[in-house]
């Protein structure tokens, strides 16, 4: 009897902490690949906004708020339209290195940054004399602390090359609440692997999965009465496609304002 309590206490431990990986025709697909993969490089432009203390990048177009509190420090940067994907690009990862200029810094350095912003369009100028951000595009507007590890300030626009790399996270991925008992928020951060978000679902314990839409950022709601219920959330990745669950991210008196961390993420 007792190696039976004990079996059943372990299997309900290995549940909650298990990751979903392939065959997740809930989501769509009929099967994903182990993990993300590094892209091919590619060529783009990088300029800088704010100045080296980076405070002009809180609260970006993602949603993530303050970066310092949420993990992104200043190793991030604004992507131009085509490469935003209306939010779906947040919280990507990028490795970039200034190319082909006297304004390089010595020996080409690569330096990784996270997408935590959008750099809109500004149709008033020529997409190659101003509106570096215009699609079709692919820019980078570095936070000026990333910025200057690739290249000199003074420069104000370089050539680059870049590509994707998966997100090297510390712990699970986090869930900053807002909303209320009847209307659920949810600002998905630290996110491992290919580090974006393509579906997102919620569970109560009283409920079953409830498909959440996709709000703005990285951002996902739900209308439901999911209040005083511990909540398990599934996520699907926009680009590898992998798919996570993480059980009982939330004690059944979860409260908006409250940001809460699950005991998985992605690789």
């Amino acid at each position: 009897m007792a190696s039976n309590v004990l079996y059943s206490w372990c299997l309900g431990i290995f549940t909650v902490l298990a990751v979903v990986v392939g065959g997740a025709t809930a989501a769509g697909y009929s099967s994903a690949p182990a993990g993300f993969q590094p892209t091919p490089w590619e060529q783009a432009f990088a300029t800088f906004y704010g100045d080296e203390s980076a405070s002009e990048t809180m609260s970006g177009a993602c949603g993530y708020g303050n970066l310092f509190s949420t993990g992104y420090g200043t190793d991030t940067a604004a992507l131009s339209t085509t490469l935003f994907k209306n939010g779906y690009g947040c919280g990507q990862c990028f490795q970039l290195r200034c190319v082909n200029s006297k304004w390089c810094n010595k020996g080409s350095p690569i330096t990784t940054i996270t997408a935590t912003n959008l750099c809109p369009p500004n149709w008033s100028e020529d997409s190659n004399n101003g509106g570096w951000c215009n699609p079709p595009r692919s820019h980078f507007d570095m936070a000026k602390p990333a910025f200057m590890k690739i290249a000199q300030w003074t420069a104000g626009i370089v050539p680059v090359t870049y590509r994707r790399v998966a997100c090297i996270r510390k712990g699970g991925i986090r869930f900053k609440f807002e909303g209320n008992g009847y209307w659920l928020l949810v600002y998905v951060m630290n996110i491992g692997g290919g580090g974006d978000v393509a579906n997102m679902w919620v569970k109560g314990s009283k409920t079953n999965w409830i498909s959440m839409s996709h709000n703005w950022g990285a951002s996902y709601q739900a209308f439901a009465t999911l209040g005083g219920q511990p909540l398990s959330f599934k996520i699907t990745s926009y680009t590898s496609h992998q798919v996570l669950v993480a059980n009982y991210v939330t004690p059944a008196n979860w409260q908006a304002g409250m940001t809460y961390t699950a005991n998985v993420n992605f690789h």
